[in-house]
């Protein structure tokens, strides 16, 4: 690998300026992205974001049960927003389409897995998670998580930690399927909140549900609370 360190009286060598060059391509990218998500998202109205896996299947519990969630929240009237790929995704997209309801999908570009479903309303394509993220944070009203992996638990983690920091408005976070996620919970009271790296308040409003109407119901407070 080519060496890419820049000392402070070399700025005006080849090496740097072309360095440099790569830099301003890849930060007109980033800002492409973000003007690109706020045109798209700017009238969108109120909004639930849904994450789980790609990997589920049509036919598959996962998958069926997510379906029936995107049912519940378009019946709410609010948008169901997610990562826009197959599996869960799919599913929830798939179940709001399916009764009238409006669709987004952010996907993101993967070498290998992930295409925007054909349920969406509205495609967003992003090369960078942070900016994918951002518009999650920006725009959902209200976050349900639902069986899924690392994608999954980045975007859970993300969420959770702006509202912890002040950083992102608290709003409602459920989590879809008990078996799956208690777990974590056990692991998060067990360790973390132990050794007192997190507080117990921090667990105190989430909520953990195999109930699909429930689990919309929750999502939906503060959007109910604002209508």
């Amino acid at each position: 690998m080519a060496d890419t360190t820049i000392e402070r009286s070399s700025f005006d060598t080849e090496q740097s300026k072309e360095l440099f060059s790569r830099y301003a391509r890849r930060l007109v990218r980033i800002q492409t992205e973000f003007v690109n998500g706020f045109c798209e998202l700017a009238n969108l109205g109120s909004c639930v974001a849904v994450y789980g896996t790609a990997r589920s299947k049509e036919g598959d519990a996962d998958y069926e049960l997510v379906r029936s969630l995107g049912v519940a929240l378009a019946r709410r009237g609010v948008a169901t927003m997610t990562g826009g790929g197959p599996g869960a995704m799919e599913a929830a997209s798939r179940g709001a389409h399916e009764v009238g309801g409006t669709t987004v999908g952010l996907a993101i570009q993967l070498p290998h897995e992930e295409k925007a479903n054909p349920w969406l309303d509205v495609s967003l394509e992003f090369r960078y998670f942070f900016v994918r993220k951002a518009m999650f944070n920006w725009y959902a009203d209200g976050h349900i998580v639902t069986p899924g992996g690392f994608g999954t638990l980045d975007e859970l983690f993300t969420q959770l930690t702006l509202m912890q920091t002040n950083k992102a408005a608290d709003v409602p976070v459920v989590f879809l399927g008990k078996a799956y996620w208690e777990g974590l919970f056990a692991w998060l009271r067990q360790a973390p909140i132990d050794s007192r790296y997190i507080d117990g308040l921090d667990l105190s409003s989430l909520l953990i549900t195999d109930d699909v109407d429930e689990a919309a119901a929750a999502a939906c407070v503060g959007i109910e609370a604002r209508s």
